[in-house]
């Protein structure tokens, strides 16, 4: 499902392909398996990488010069999982509105080319309005969309970007929420089978410990998908989002 602020300005959209798909790449920042050769794909890609690791920079330089874009992933608390899964300077629940503005405005500022910000973990912190608010509000300052990775059903996402005006977009599917390669297979197909029968889409894998199987999986399809659809970044399927300088304040 792709939305748009509510109530922007009235714009027509860009012209757009009759299909596109936009792939997104989780977890980059920390020189994980698979990166390389995810980098190296032929296609646009959309790579979400975590701020204040040690391969943050060279990431996010290594990407825009191959010519993908380049979001934040935030590390934000979890219903469950192990803290130290989230990284350094993760948005929680218990933090000031003061220190929730501040890491996410430093997050921002870590990672070079960023023009829009997706979530890592986060099905508590993303389901909290209060949390969420001071996030989008910074993302609306910053001129940044926001990809909401469907992390929990209870996401708050939608109706606070509504409300705020800040562009944003949400996840169809997840290539490697399991693990093996026969589930990612089986996701790759299930995307095919979307692509024949929707719109515009979007689907998320990572790097890491999917991170080759990820890629060899890409290499495989992305010649299918792109016989049905574009394969573009992100920030094409929002169409008001090449406006949003325009309309600032």
């Amino acid at each position: 499902m792709i939305q748009g602020a509510a109530g922007a300005r009235n714009i027509l959209p860009l012209p757009a392909h009759q299909k596109e798909l936009a792939i997104v790449i989780d977890d980059l920042g920390n020189d994980m398996k698979g990166t390389e050769e995810i980098l190296h794909l032929p296609v646009t890609l959309t790579l979400a990488i975590m701020p204040f690791l040690p391969s943050t920079k060279a990431d996010a330089e290594n990407a825009h010069r191959l010519g993908h874009e380049v979001i934040v992933h935030l590390p934000m608390e979890p219903v469950s999982g192990k803290a130290s899964w989230l990284g350094p300077g993760a948005i929680l629940t218990s933090l000031s509105n003061e220190e929730i503005r501040n890491r996410v405005e430093k997050a921002i500022e870590d990672v070079p080319y960023a023009v829009g910000v997706n979530h890592h973990m986060g099905s508590k912190a993303t389901a909290d309005e209060r949390v969420m608010r001071i996030v989008l509000e910074v993302c609306k300052e910053r001129g940044l969309f926001y990809l909401d990775s469907k992390t929990t059903g209870k996401s708050v996402i939608p109706k606070l970007a509504r409300e705020l005006e800040v562009p944003y977009l949400e996840n169809k599917l997840f290539f490697d929420d399991v693990y093996t390669l026969q589930h990612i297979g089986k996701q790759a197909k299930h995307l095919s089978h979307e692509l024949d029968e929707g719109e515009s889409t979007i689907a998320i894998g990572h790097v890491g410990v999917t991170g080759m199987k990820v890629a060899v999986m890409l290499k495989e399809f992305i010649p299918l998908y792109e016989k049905k659809a574009s394969i573009v970044p992100l920030s094409d399927l929002i169409p008001e989002y090449h406006l949003i300088d325009e309309s600032m304040p």
